[in-house]
């Protein structure tokens, strides 16, 4: 399919009000795209008005109260070049699997079969799936590609239905999300006319951008992160762990690529800045802001194991993405939280 760029039409964004999607809003806006975004109450679109207000008739929103009815998109999709299908749920602490399953399935599906049915400008459309769909935990250090998929949080939901680990139901969530998005694909392809794009990202920090009236009202990963970094949260054991991360405003930059290049049709695309462990990110943050919890001080980078990585060639070649580093995202992330006075 032909690349998407500012002027040719306007991009839908779905759960526009969330962390990672007002960044995708903002990018596309200041990049001269003209947006529709949706939320699910008028309530929730005031701040993306007030946020965006210099950006006049560029941004419209609109109410999809409830993103897993059949049919939900179907006014949203119409007269759209291109859809970023970000909403879903993410946290860990749903009882019954179906709290996350359902809504992550059915509101992916329910945009894919609008976009078939009544999104006839449609081009090209990009899924925010995620890592979680990609990775199998175990202790040894792994570097995953786009050719994994997490099988084994699927099994473990299917086994042990509400007692299964709470992460697990969420990475089950992601990975049947996904694997939905791309047999829709496969099904329908005689009569799409858009392609499918689909970006994984690790854990996601940076700053804020959507309503937030405390920390403790925080999206589960930077929740963790904060609670981790200036409250002292994990023990040494712990912040000797870690993961894979992304910078959000780099998220919402991919997002763009992906509408931009028309070669990321058709692909599934890790997109990912590095490895960390916690106790990295207390020592970029003591560099800024001295009276942050040493946490571990044994601790040393040079030795440190790093258990899950992800190899970004696919990104690379044909996103050419560009990331923030640890130290760039804590110092503007520190920066944020003393504006809204979180930090004292």
């Amino acid at each position: 399919m032909p690349a998407v760029t500012p002027g040719t039409g306007k991009v839908l964004v779905t759960g526009a009000n969330g962390y990672i999607a007002i960044w995708v809003v903002r990018t596309l806006l200041e990049q001269g795209y003209a947006v529709r975004g949706t939320v699910r109450s008028h309530i929730k679109a005031k701040h993306l008005h007030k946020t965006f207000k210099s950006y006049g008739d560029k941004l419209e929103i609109v109410i999809v109260e409830d993103i897993t009815k059949e049919g939900a998109f179907d006014e949203a999709v119409k007269g759209v070049v291109a859809i970023e299908h970000t909403a879903s749920p993410f946290h860990f602490n749903a009882v019954e699997p179906d709290e996350l399953i359902g809504p992550a399935v059915n509101g992916t599906l329910s945009v894919l079969q609008s976009a078939l049915k009544y999104g006839s400008a449609v081009k090209r459309i990009v899924v925010t799936s995620s890592c979680a769909a990609v990775l199998t935990v175990s202790p040894e250090p792994h570097v995953f590609s786009e050719l994994d998929w997490n099988n084994k949080s699927i099994k473990e939901v299917e086994e042990q239905g509400r007692n299964a680990l709470g992460a697990s139901k969420y990475r089950a969530s992601k990975t049947l999300a996904e694997r939905a998005a791309w047999d829709f694909v496969a099904k329908n392809k005689e009569q799409l006319s858009w392609d499918l794009v689909v970006l994984n990202p690790p854990y996601v920090f940076g700053p804020v951008l959507h309503a937030v009236g405390a920390h403790e009202q925080l999206n589960s990963s930077m929740h963790e992160w904060f609670l981790t970094v200036f409250k002292g949260a994990k023990d040494n054991a712990a912040l000797g762990t870690g993961s894979s991360w992304i910078d959000v405003r780099d998220l919402a930059d991919a997002h763009t690529l992906a509408l931009v290049k028309a070669e990321a049709g058709g692909e599934r695309i890790i997109v990912s800045a590095g490895a960390y462990n916690w106790q990295d990110w207390l020592n970029a943050a003591r560099k800024f802001e001295p009276s942050t919890p040493a946490g571990n001080e044994s601790y040393k980078p040079e030795e440190a194991v790093y258990v899950i990585k992800y190899n970004t060639a696919k990104a690379a070649k044909l996103l050419g993405l560009k990331y923030h580093t640890i130290e760039e995202s804590t110092r503007d992330m520190i920066a944020d939280f003393k504006v809204r006075g979180w930090l004292k």
